[in-house]
This record gives C-alpha cells, sequence and structure tokens, in this order.
C-alpha cells in the first residue's frame, strides 16, 4: 500500500491513524483530555493527575510525600510550576514561555490537521521498533529558541506497519545536562475510552540510557476542569 515515499504516504499513514482511533472529525471535536497515572522513579511509584485542554492550557499535578505539586502548568499566558526545594510556584523565563505558546495548537497532536499549522511532515523510511515494522515519519514544526538561538523543532514518529498506531517519538534535547541526547517515548497498551484509543503504557527516557514507565490507570475525554487549576497562585 505504501511503495513509495511521498507526501501522500504520509498523509495516509496519519490520517488512517485518527481513524481507526476515533474517527479524524472526533479528534477535531475533542475539548480536552485528563489522564491518572503513575510514574516509576527508581521503584517508588509517583501519582500525577495530567490535564490538557484544546485552548492549550495544561497541567500536571504531582502528588510526592502527601503534598500535591504542579509542573508544566499553563494558563494560556503564563507557565508555571512548583520549585521543589522552596515549594512555592515559580513563573517560568520568557523563551520557555514563548516556546510553550508556540505549542498550545497542538491539541489532540501536533500530528493532527499539520499541515494548516504550517508543519511539515515527510516519510523517511521503515524500521523495526521491538520487533515490530514500523513507518518513520519527520515532522518539522516551526523553530522554537533556545538560549536566544533559533533552533530546529523536530519530532521522529514511528508507527506500527500493520496498526498503524505511534510506537514510539523521538526527539534531540536541546539544552540542559542532557543536550545532545535523544529522548525516546515508547507508547503500547492501546486502549478504547468513548470511541476513542490511547495508549496506556508508556515509557520514557534517554536512548540508550535509563528510562521511566509511566502506567495510565484511567483516562477522561472533555473532563470539567476549574479554571483555578491553572492560575499562577498568589500569596
Amino acid at each position: 500500500m505504501f511503495s513509495g515515499v511521498s507526501a501522500q504516504s504520509v498523509d495516509e499513514i496519519v490520517n488512517t491513524y485518527f481513524e481507526n482511533t476515533g474517527g479524524y472529525d472526533s479528534w477535531g471535536e475533542l475539548k480536552g483530555i485528563k489522564m491518572i497515572a503513575k510514574v516509576n522513579q527508581g521503584g517508588m511509584e509517583i501519582p500525577l493527575e495530567i490535564v490538557y485542554l484544546k485552548d492549550g492550557r495544561t497541567y500536571t499535578k504531582v502528588t510526592f510525600q502527601g503534598q500535591e505539586l504542579k509542573q508544566g502548568v499553563f494558563d494560556g499566558e503564563i507557565m508555571w510550576g512548583t520549585n521543589f526545594q522552596t515549594m512555592k510556584a515559580e513563573k517560568s523565563d520568557t523563551e520557555s514561555t514563548e516556546n510553550m505558546k508556540l505549542d498550545a495548537n497542538d491539541f489532540p497532536s501536533e500530528l493532527f490537521a499539520y499541515k494548516s499549522k504550517g508543519y511539515t511532515a515527510e516519510l523517511v523510511g521503515k524500521e523495526s521498533i521491538d520487533g515490530a515494522d514500523a513507518f518513520k515519519i519527520k515532522l518539522v514544526k516551526e523553530a522554537k529558541k533556545i538560549d536566544g538561538k533559533e533552533v530546529e523543532d523536530v519530532t521522529y514518529y514511528y508507527f506500527d506497519a500493520e496498526a498503524f498506531v505511534p510506537l514510539m517519538q523521538e526527539s534531540e534535547v536541546k539544552q540542559g545536562q542532557a543536550a545532545g541526547m535523544i529522548q525516546q517515548i515508547k507508547m503500547s497498551d492501546y486502549d478504547e475510552v468513548n470511541g476513542y484509543y490511547f495508549p496506556f503504557s508508556m515509557i520514557q527516557g534517554m536512548k540508550g540510557g535509563q528510562s521511566q514507565p509511566l502506567k495510565i490507570e484511567s483516562i477522561e475525554v472533555n473532563p470539567e476542569v476549574d479554571d483555578s487549576e491553572f492560575t499562577f497562585p498568589v500569596e
């Protein structure tokens, strides 16, 4: 079916994925997702609550030693999170916030209607991922700024050649101690929620290095989320 490496082939793969996992139009009508999960860090399971909304607002709530902390919170204008040392909310720097604003239109996926966002996608080949044949797609988004310099924003997606669902995504870390390393996210255990199919298991980590398993316990579509969950707290 996918004999040529062409834009049409990319669209067939991506569109088949959305059609098979809920229907393309239905994905476009989705308003938000709320996930209850646990991440395994060094043998310790840490509960998480992750919310993504269509308008770009998002947060991750971490329960650690009986306390609720928030990370990666974005209310549409302000990005903030809890400082683990001071246990106080801190706003992110301007550069990180502007980069987050660029990602605000990526719900429910950066691949959904990617052309209308000005992104490009290319089928670059076929590889084996944990024994499964997979189509490798290169997605290029608008450039971001890291330390004042524009850098490419590229993610590689690996789609199962039979089921047409993502098995893995890779991207290069652009800053911090891990700069230059390849970050991997593996997805599996797809299951149905209100007509949509989501991966319920993810493994996140650096290629060739340590990883953190993430087990999703439940997913709620179109959740009711209070606006205060995203608001930067004022002392």
